[in-house]
């Protein structure tokens, strides 16, 4: 059942001030259980409905109860309240607040119990709402939960359960015009940028500088993947002289810098220490980039279909539409990281890697950091 903690709100009180104005679902739940309690025939109407789609607890009880008990006959029904009273008898131990007041004014509430379907179909509708802001909460912690064995992998795993939903909602909520929804985007989330970050771009990019063949075998790693925008610009320099076939140093790098307009933004000197300290191979400090920015990616993405489920101007299908376009972003970048992992790819020689070798992985604790860029 949904929102435990309204198990014993007593909705026939309202001595309490309420802070939190009823949303129009709450409306469209008190007329479907007032038609239904009016007219038990039309619970084979409504279509599926569970319980757990009524945002209100009480609510849900209630539905719930009316679905356990038997039907009533129509004419008994008519005359008598003795099937009220069955339903209620059936929820009260799961809500002891209910009273049979409430069941009355349920029925008061209903503008036409023949609409009945439609009360249905709305909540349908705000169930799916709440459902996906539930699974971008669970990709935003899977994106962002640095304890994770495996970040990149259960981040993976919890977008396709969330392609998954969304292929599902999508046979249930008809399209209309208008599909794309009118929210503004959020501002992604910042990147991270902490020290291991930046290291782990650093060396890529001195790692580059001092084996560029290695370079045309990483298309699939772009500047934007970069969380520092200064080294996601000297990786457009490093992939430019590659591919015009010019000899790549640390000179010529920042020779090539110069020309970008760079060194606006950091020193000669600095950019010259920056490229010119490898350590390990361009093809596992690139992995290790393109990783960070698939979670960086799946975060943002997250953030976005919150912004979604949070517009209440939004249709289903809306909500639908914006958040598989969204996921088809994090899907190409995925595509890109599922190339950098192919074992299509030619490896580096077991042989070459020794702890000697300055191309044999993560550096050693005692080598010295390269100099820092200005941001």
């Amino acid at each position: 059942m949904p929102h435990p903690t309204d198990r014993y709100e007593d909705d026939d009180l309202d001595d309490l001030p309420d802070t939190h104005p009823p949303q129009p679902v709450r409306y469209a739940e008190q007329a479907l259980l007032g038609a239904l309690l009016l007219d038990p025939h039309r619970l084979a109407e409504i279509g599926s409905l569970d319980a757990e789609h009524f945002s209100n607890y009480t609510h849900g009880t209630l539905f719930a109860a009316m679905r356990t008990v038997p039907p009533p006959d129509p004419e008994q029904h008519r005359t008598g309240p003795a099937w009220l009273n069955t339903v209620l008898n059936a929820a009260c131990p799961e809500v002891p607040g209910l009273t049979a007041s409430y069941l009355h004014t349920l029925i008061q509430l209903c503008p036409w119990p023949k609409h009945a379907a439609t009360y249905a179909r709305i909540i349908r509708a705000d169930h799916a709402r709440r459902m996906l802001a539930a699974h971008a909460e669970r990709l935003a912690q899977a994106a962002t939960d640095a304890t994770l064995p495996n970040p990149a992998a259960t981040t993976l795993a919890q977008a396709d359960t969330l392609a998954r939903f969304l292929e599902g909602l999508a046979g249930q909520f008809a399209p209309h015009p208008g599909s794309l929804p009118r929210t503004p985007l959020p501002t992604p989330p910042p990147r991270d940028t902490s020290e291991e970050a930046l290291d782990e771009e650093r060396f890529l990019l001195a790692s580059a500088t001092a084996h560029p063949a290695e370079l045309k075998e990483m298309r699939w790693l772009l500047p934007e993947d970069f969380a520092l925008p200064l080294h996601g610009a000297l990786w457009q320099c490093l992939t430019a002289l590659t591919h015009r076939g010019e000899p790549v140093d640390s000179v010529t790098v920042v020779w090539e810098a110069q020309h970008r307009g760079l060194l606006n933004t950091v020193a000669p000197a600095d950019l010259m220490t920056l490229v010119s300290t490898p350590v390990g191979s361009p093809e596992y400090w690139g992995e290790k980039v393109i990783e960070r920015a698939l979670l960086a990616r799946a975060h943002a993405i997250a953030t976005r279909i919150t912004a979604y489920t949070d517009d209440p101007a939004n249709t289903p299908h809306q909500m639908i539409t914006g958040s598989r376009r969204a996921l088809a972003d994090l899907h190409a970048l995925r595509a890109r990281r599922q190339q950098a992992a192919s074992p299509t790819r030619q490896p580096i020689p077991r042989r070459a890697r020794t702890p000697s070798d300055p191309r044999a992985g993560p550096p050693p604790r005692t080598a010295a950091p390269p100099v820092r860029a200005t941001r």
